[in-house]
């Protein structure tokens, strides 16, 4: 008998110690089950979840009751999990936290989780999941918190989700639903957090959401919500912060905001609000940061509100606010951040602002401002940024603002500022700096180089003078320089190819001479380089198909000389612009130059430059081409006849171009008298000779010039008579674009009351018949020998009166060489007589 006890014995112990090796109880049973269909799990969890484990209360990210060894808690947030979530999720009905937050979960949310009807703490935010939030929510009535932030949730919010009672925050921001935000949320008892930003909702707000007791933070952004900001809202008196930008809501901001007296921060900006901002607003004794930009508010910002001692923000760029800027915002000493810009604002700025405040941001583009720049912005050593630019201000940039060193951008563009440019101090954080088109005089400090940090650059359309510091080289990490429309001299610093990373480097319109240096081949991610209107020398540079990014290169206006290299066809980057006019290049075109098969507009005019314009019929890109003043001959190419067409002065000046035209081809000539079809320049029975027709072309121009040149003759012994010096002697048609109006006999400038393309002649005679003035027509240099003799006046404009009656299209109009001569005489008897 008792064997047989023993061995009944042993057979129990056998089973319960089986079991107890390998019995895993059955929540642990269910996480493998939920394990088993995710896809891409890390090793730590793997390796931790051991299915040989009595309870999985030791495995990683799960939490157990100690008593009942129930899971009560599963944490799995950032272990970027990927899978779904499977059903058996809700066999755990003892869980009271789920966070499986920035994870890689998708599909739907499973309706099983209501069975988990213990849950306070449910976050499944930054997931990827779908579909719409299941209606069995509505069984977790003890839920707390609720997040299903950044997912792709959609359909709209299901009514059950407003009677979760015991709710203290909910947050569905960042997924794409839709639909009306549903009413029922005042039940909430204890709701203090409630975040919908970034849906696609239609309509408005629900009637009751202004009736929320316990709300502390309401935000609504970018979720297309239109209409109007309820009144109700006034009733929030825990709120303090209150985000409903980026909708399209529209009417007044309610004055009854002005009750939310726990607000901190009011965020309404990228709406279409209208009217003025309410004085109300100035009772928010605890406001910090305001923001209204991108609306249509107007009217002044009220007192009130500069008077709130708690600001550190006020942000209402963007709108149709004027008025002046009061004293009072200067006593703020939390305001740190101000953006005005783009408004109607003008007056004085406070001079005192920042001495009481330590400014971090000041912006007030685009305003009225007038006065002076106040002198000690940068009083608390904070300020990151300073933009000034587009108003009135005037006097000198403050030395507090170059003496900043914790400066990030600094703009002070479209002024009236004058005197120098500030010493700069050490400041490695300054990225980017416009001080163009004011009337800054002096040299560039040197100092500029203690910006190390400096991306760009911008100091155009300014009197600055002195060569251009070599200390620019000291900042390597510039993108973009802009020194042109200046008045700098020398040459080129070849310091600056330590600049490696520039973009674009522009110095037109200066007076810099020399090379163009060898060491700028080191800027090989230059895109733009604009040297033009200056005095460089030297012929064009051999390493430019070094600069493999080079799609825009201005070199007009120097004094390069020489052929064109063939190695201008090897950049072939170059898309936006090739300027190489006004240079004295000679010799034909280099065949190379049709590699650049992206080139849109060209400009090679007033040259020497011969031979044909067949290598540009190669180019399909054209968008403007100007070829005007050289000597090339032929035909022009079909490539170019709709250039042509739309801008014929740019091929004026050379004589020999032809356009190739027949009635029998697809090529329509132009109705333009100066360039004529190829066929009449050919001999033929009944026609003229290629001399004769250039003769019939030039005759004009040179009757203008004979005749014209006279004037300089009287002006020119009226100076000897003066003894005013005379440096050198000229021949007449030299002096007439000097003397008379500055311009070629075929000058791109002749639009002055005419068809564009019209030559000196056609010019001189539309603008004498608009308004019969001499002084529209004469170089400006001309004035004071008119103001000091009326006789000087009259017979420069007898002298030009002949020269138009020489020019007059009919052969019978015209006066004859007989009839000039006595003329002219006649003129200088009188003037002598005088």
């Amino acid at each position: 008998m008792s064997s047989v006890l023993n061995h009944v014995l042993l057979l129990c112990w056998y089973f319960v110690s089986a079991y107890t090796v390998s019995g895993l109880n059955y929540d642990g049973s269910t996480l493998l089950s939920l394990l088993r269909q995710w896809n891409s799990v890390p090793p730590s969890i793997t390796s931790s979840w051991n299915a040989s484990d009595s309870t999985p209360c030791s495995w990683l990210g799960i939490g157990c009751d100690s008593r009942t060894h129930s899971v009560v808690s599963l944490n799995l947030s950032g272990y970027a999990i990927s899978g779904q979530l499977g059903p058996e999720i809700g066999l755990l009905k003892h869980l009271k936290t789920i966070d499986l937050n920035t994870g890689n979960f998708s599909g739907d949310i499973p309706s099983q989780l209501g069975n988990c009807s213990l849950l306070e703490h449910l976050d499944l935010s930054i997931n990827s999941f779908t579909g719409k939030i299941p209606d069995a929510f509505k069984c977790l009535q003890n839920l707390q918190y609720l997040s299903l932030s950044f997912n792709s949730l959609s359909g709209e919010i299901p009514e059950s989700l407003t009677k979760l009672e015991s709710l203290a925050e909910l947050l569905l921001d960042h997924n794409s639903l839709e639909g009306r935000i549903p009413t029922g949320f005042s039940s909430y008892k204890n709701l203090d957090t409630l975040d919908m930003s970034f849906n696609s909702f239609s309509g408005g707000f629900p009637s009751d959401l202004g009736n929320f007791s316990s709300l502390a933070i309401l935000a609504i952004i970018n979720s297309h919500l239109r209409g109007a900001i309820p009144s109700s809202f006034g009733h929030l008196k825990n709120l303090s912060y209150l985000d409903l930008s980026q909708n399209q809501l529209s009417g007044r901001i309610p004055p009854e905001l002005g009750d939310c007296e726990s607000l901190t921060t009011l965020n309404l900006y990228t709406n279409q609000l209208e009217g003025e901002i309410p004085g109300e607003l100035g009772r928010l004794s605890k406001l910090e940061n305001l923001e209204l930009f991108d609306n249509r508010l107007s009217g002044e910002i009220p007192i009130s509100i500069w008077k709130i001692a708690s600001l550190k923000s006020i942000y209402v760029y963007n709108n149709s606010l004027s008025g002046e800027l009061p004293l009072e915002m200067t006593e703020l000493r939390q305001l740190q951040n101000i953006s005005l810009a783009q408004n109607q604002f003008y007056g004085v700025i406070p001079q005192t602002l920042g001495i009481n405040s330590s400014l971090l941001w000041l912006d007030v583009f685009g305003n009225k401002f007038t006065g002076e720049i106040p002198p000690n912005l940068c009083y608390g050593q904070q300020l990151r940024i300073l933009v000034m630019g587009s108003n009135q201000l005037q006097g000198s940039i403050p030395s507090d603002v170059g003496g900043c060193p914790t400066l990030w951008r600094l703009t002070l563009e479209e002024n009236n500022l004058s005197g120098t440019l500030p010493q700069f101090a050490e400041n490695p954080i300054l990225l980017y700096m416009d001080i163009s088109k004011n009337d800054i005089t002096g040299p560039i400090p040197p100092s500029i180089g203690n910006c190390s940090g400096l991306t760009v650059i911008r100091l155009s359309m300014n009197k600055l003078t002195g060569s251009i510091p070599s200390e620019l080289g000291n900042l390597i990490n510039l993108l973009v320089v802009d020194l042109s429309s200046n008045q700098l001299e020398g040459s080129l610093p070849s310091q600056l190819s330590r600049s490696y990373k520039l973009g674009e480097f522009d110095v037109g319109f200066n007076s810099l001479n020399g090379t163009i240096p060898s060491s700028l081949r080191n800027w090989t991610s230059l895109s733009t380089l604009v040297l033009s209107e200056n005095h460089f020398t030297g012929g064009i540079p051999p390493f430019l198909p070094e600069l493999g990014m080079l799609t825009e290169l201005r070199l007009g206006g120097n004094i390069l000389g020489g052929v064109i290299p063939s190695s201008i066809g090897s950049v072939r980057s170059l898309k936006y612009a090739l300027n190489l006019s006004s240079n004295g290049f000679v010799g034909k075109l280099p065949s190379e130059l049709g590699n650049l098969k992206m080139l849109e507009r060209l400009d090679i005019s007033n040259n020497n430059l011969t031979g044909t314009l067949a290598i540009l019929d190669h180019i399909l890109s054209w968008d403007k081409v100007n070829v005007s003043n050289n000597h090339f001959t032929g035909a022009i190419p079909e490539t170019l006849m709709d250039l042509l067409n739309y801008s014929p002065s740019s091929f004026l000046g050379n004589p020999g171009l032809c356009v190739m035209c027949s009635p029998s081809s697809r090529i329509t000539c132009p109705k333009n008298r100066n360039l004529l079809p190829c066929d009449s320049q050919t001999s033929n029975q009944n026609g003229l000779s290629k001399v004769a027709i250039v003769m019939i072309a030039l005759a004009p121009v040179a009757a203008v010039s004979v005749l014209l040149g006279v004037v300089y003759l009287f002006i020119r012994r009226r100076r000897y008579n003066q003894d005013v010096r005379i440096t050198s002697l000229e021949g007449p048609s030299a002096q007439l674009n000097k003397l008379i109006t500055r311009k070629k006999a075929l000058d791109s400038s002749f639009t002055e009351g005419t068809a564009e393309g019209t030559a000196i002649v056609g010019w001189v005679r539309s603008v004498w018949n608009i308004r019969e003035d001499i002084n529209r027509i004469a170089d400006s240099s001309l004035g004071e020998e008119f103001l000091s003799s009326y006789s000087i006046k009259d017979q420069v404009i007898n002298v030009l009166l002949m020269a138009l009656r020489c020019t007059e299209e009919e052969p019978s109009q015209r006066p004859s060489m007989r009839d000039v001569v006595r003329q002219l005489v006649k003129a200088n008897d009188l003037r002598r007589r005088k």
